[in-house]
């Protein structure tokens, strides 16, 4: 075996929180083989970059990171760099060929073995990448029969009885629930290297919680291709429902957020057990993507404006102060200006939280991308403009009637001025904006949950004074 020396590793992530788990689910692996976990790739024998293969913007950023990695290569201070994650598994061979700075090219079934595979890259081997395949046709086609097929090792599933490491530190984190997606939407190649959805047994997720709990952990974001789903493999369709108040009820934590719903599966059941049982938060990310029934059937979607006003006024007839978030994708093939009105006509009524607004781009191997009338680039960045502006004015016009209202604020940064930076209840980490919190008569604490009344806005970010 290789000295400690020759065994430290950096794990480098890019893209969503379900890679973040990935990541820290490598780090476990890894650490219980004999690595040494360093933060900075710089101080790394071995750089393992885990990948994003979503959109155009995240391969890019992922191939920058593979290269910057070997930069430090070519500099003496890394030793080999490897690509793990999304793009590596959805190109395999092909990204290993175009990308010779990157020592090895690994998907996901080569998670198992992948301290052997590093210690080989370290030893001068360049190991075999794979060619790539479409991983849904890896598990039986009928949900209920995954279970079996699942923990075998034939078949690898991220987020399957594994141990982690955190490799960051803060009051919050994400925890798996289930790993790959059924759905078939025109737009996206996301199933096609992630493969069929498969939930996480329940008691796994319990015991992982206990153990995030045990990190400092207070806050759970269940992240998932669409937690909607969850249980149907494991023959019941309401196991979510049942799981929130458990983990709720993990000693150490006080919030739980469910991201990632399909609109067309929410249950009413659902929407009831999140915005009334204490602890659950206040806030739903729904996937709307557009609001034209039109748009929606070509992405092989479900919905339209009606409907999805209804699900927005159900949310708030149970939870008044909750948050709403989603994303839209303007410019889909066919797309036309009556369409674009209708999208805006549903944002301007729904009122959400906040919104991401994408323009539509073909992605290889899906079936948007042999659609037929295409929206010319130039267009499609013009109402990516258009509807930018538009979401930017109601969701800072939402944060503003937001002002008066009574927040439970989780603290995440001090600032050196007395103030304090966190989220409020209908905040998700990262991308929902902001509370600060104005100086109080005693110092705050990172990971502490306040009571605080809004008292400004700016955009969508909050400001509130501390009190009851």
């Amino acid at each position: 075996m290789m000295s400690g020396a020759g065994r430290r590793v950096a794990l480098v992530t890019l893209g969503c929180t379900r890679n973040e788990v990935d990541s820290e689910e490598l780090a476990g692996r890894l650490a219980d083989a004999g690595w040494t976990l360093v933060a900075d790739a710089a101080d790394a024998d071995v750089a393992v970059v885990n990948t994003c293969g979503f959109i155009e913007q995240a391969k890019k950023d992922s191939i920058d990171a593979i290269l910057e990695a070997a930069d430090l290569k070519s500099s003496g201070r890394t030793r080999a760099v490897v690509a793990v994650g999304c793009l590596a598994e959805r190109y395999g061979n092909e990204l290993a060929r175009e990308l010779p700075d990157a020592d090895a090219v690994l998907g996901f079934d080569a998670y198992a073995d992948l301290s052997a595979h590093l210690s080989a890259v370290l030893a001068g081997e360049r190991p075999a990448s794979h060619v790539p395949r479409d991983r849904r046709q890896l598990l039986p086609l009928t949900p209920v029969e995954r279970g079996a097929s699942v923990g075998t090792g034939a078949v690898a599933v991220p987020g399957h009885g594994l141990a982690r490491r955190r490799l960051g530190a803060g009051p919050w984190a994400p925890l798996k629930i289930a790993s790959g997606c059924d759905r078939r939407c025109a737009f996206c190649a996301i199933p096609s290297f992630r493969g069929s959805f498969v939930s996480r047994p329940p008691g796994e997720i319990l015991d992982e919680a206990r153990w995030l709990a045990g990190e400092g952990v207070s806050e759970l974001l269940l992240v998932s291709e669409n937690s909607t789903s969850f249980g149907k493999d494991l023959g019941d369709l309401s196991l979510l429902e049942r799981l929130l108040p458990e983990l709720v009820a993990v000693d150490g934590i006080d919030v739980v957020r469910v991201s990632y719903l399909q609109p067309a599966e929410i249950r009413p059941g659902l929407l009831e057990t999140m915005a009334r049982t204490p602890g659950v938060a206040p806030w739903f990310d729904i996937s709307f993507q557009h609001a034209s029934p039109t748009v929606l059937r070509r992405m092989r979607r479900f919905g339209g404006r009606g409907a999805f006003l209804d699900l927005v006024g159900r949310v708030r007839a149970l939870s008044p102060q909750a948050g709403i978030r989603s994303n839209v994708i303007v410019g889909f093939p066919g797309e036309t200006e009556a369409d674009v009105a209708e999208l805006e006509a549903f944002l301007v009524e729904a009122r959400l939280d906040v919104v991401g607004v994408f323009g539509y781009s073909d992605e290889e191997g899906t079936e948007a991308e042999t659609l037929a009338d295409h929206v010319d680039p130039d267009e499609v960045a013009a109402r990516v403009e258009r509807v930018t502006d538009l979401v930017e004015e109601l969701t800072a016009q939402r944060a503003e009637d937001r002002v008066g209202e009574r927040v439970t604020v989780l603290v995440e940064e001090v600032a050196s001025d007395g103030s304090a930076e966190g989220r409020a209840g209908h905040q998700g980490p990262e991308v929902d904006g902001t509370t600060t919190l104005r100086p109080g008569r005693e110092p705050y604490a990172v990971g502490r949950r306040l009571d605080a009344v809004v008292v400004g806005s700016a955009g969508v970010d909050l400001v509130a004074e501390p009190g009851p």
